[in-house]
């Protein structure tokens, strides 16, 4: 299945070069070795949450195996890197070929995770797995960050929507896939187009203070957005005086008025103050939007305020203060030697410093309480423990080379909002603490 049948018009180009340039000189001195072709296991995951944090989330995983699927290297790649000599002719005649044919497992998409969490697994020759570590990182490091966020966001505001809207906050390609994650992470719309055009989010938007400047006065500028967007539309009231605007706003558009949004001042006590206006008014059905630098901090503080909306950007594309995820692509394992059917060595580097890892191929799985409450996320390295058979994380992504495992958006969203709901009540708590359940090694 390609992103055609999912609906989805774009295809992502060609991702040989995200990578890094070690990643192709060690394929060469493992040609020149003879050791590329040694089957091998990497997995990824991170050694700690960012400070905190309760909980991850995974996201990107659809975007991983597009990447994985397009890790080409066609005449102008390899012209750019015989050019530059980055590799030699024999590397530059395998990668000349090269397709990833091996699998890849993980957690599916919009699950929770926490420290050593095998969150992807990677196995196949050492040359075909060790050129994917970069892409595969840039990914799951920078959607899982943003997806995170946005599911603390989604936390705090409890049944009220959040608009993605950090575009302008963030390089243009990058905003695209941060509102993909936030969409998975909890959030209902965007304003990108390009990313409702990409992933068929939801998108919104109206007007900003620009077309109201552009007015010789704000009920010009009410009346003509009015009669283009109709009454449903919502109406920016901060430009000059909140509580004039608000009055000439219900007088244009009656109390059909879809919203009014403020985005700036004292949030709290302007959306009171307009709420109790707009009841005074008749227009008693007209939604109240928030913007301005919102946090998960400033969401939940909006708790109790009149609010029905969230607008959120710089914080959410930035991973509202922890822009990624620190997670690592590391070997776990690898064979004696090149033939298919040798045994597999378990491997892990040892350091002080605490990236210490954890050798040999792992399942995971959560374990739950009595009533059905995660309470261990439990990894280990031989056979499962029969109790936790039913229980396993990692799923099947891409089998010899082709993807078994796409999805759309809102099944991975549903999934992630599932997941959040079965960890314990002190997980969406924004107080700082550990990991919402403990990592078990068995």
């Amino acid at each position: 299945m390609n992103t055609a049948e999912l609906g989805l018009p774009v295809d992502v180009p060609s991702t040989a070069l995200f990578t890094d340039h070690y990643e192709l000189t060690m394929l060469q001195g493992a040609l020149q070795g003879g050791t590329a072709e040694r089957r091998s296991v990497f997995e990824v995951f991170t050694r700690r949450l960012p400070e905190g944090r309760r909980y991850g989330v995974v996201a990107g995983t659809g975007r991983v195996l597009d990447a994985v699927e397009n890790f080409r290297f066609d005449a102008d790649v390899l012209g750019f890197l015989r050019e530059r000599r980055v590799v030699d002719e024999p590397t530059l005649e395998w990668l000349s070929s090269y397709r990833f044919s091996g699998d890849v497992w993980g957690y599916p998409e919009g699950e929770v995770y926490f420290p050593g969490s095998p969150i992807l697994r990677v196995e196949g020759t050492f040359a075909e797995c060790v050129l994917l570590e970069t892409v595969i990182l840039s990914i799951l490091n920078h959607d899982s960050a943003i997806a995170a966020a946005a599911s603390r966001m989604a936390s705090a505001a409890g049944e009220r929507p959040l608009i993605e809207m950090g575009a302008r906050r963030t390089h243009e390609l990058a905003a695209v896939a941060a509102s993909r994650a936030a969409y998975v992470g909890g959030f209902t719309t965007t304003s990108d187009l390009a990313a409702g055009f990409r992933y068929d989010i939801p998108t919104v938007g109206t007007s900003a203070h620009a077309f109201t400047l552009l007015h010789d006065t704000e009920r010009d500028a009410f009346q003509a957005q009015v009669h283009s967007l109709g009454r449903g539309t919502t109406l920016l009231v901060d430009t000059y005086d909140v509580a004039e605007a608000v009055r000439t706003a219900v007088e244009i558009a009656g109390p059909e008025l879809g919203a009014v949004r403020i985005d700036s001042g004292d949030l709290l006590l302007v959306a009171h103050r307009v709420r109790q206006q707009l009841d005074e008014l008749g227009a008693v059905d007209t939604k109240i939007t928030v913007t301005s630098d919102l946090d998960e901090y400033a969401i939940a503080s909006l708790a109790a305020a009149p609010v029905d909306a969230y607008g959120v950007g710089t914080q959410l594309v930035t991973g509202s203060g922890h822009p990624t995820c620190s997670m690592v692509y590391k070997l776990v394992a690898r064979a004696e030697s090149a033939d298919p059917q040798a045994p597999l060595v378990p491997v892990a580097k040892k350091s002080t410093g605490g990236k210490t890892s954890i050798g040999g191929r792992k399942w995971a799985a959560r374990r739950l309480d009595e009533e059905g409450v995660a309470e261990a996320e439990v990894i280990g390295t031989g056979a499962v423990p029969t109790e936790l058979n039913d229980r396993q994380l990692l799923v099947e992504l891409i089998k010899g080379g082709e993807v078994v495992a796409r999805e759309p958006l809102d099944v991975v969203r549903d999934r992630h909002a599932a997941a959040r709901a079965n960890l314990p009540l002190s997980a969406t708590q924004l107080s700082r603490g550990e990991a919402v359940i403990p990592t078990e090694y068995v």
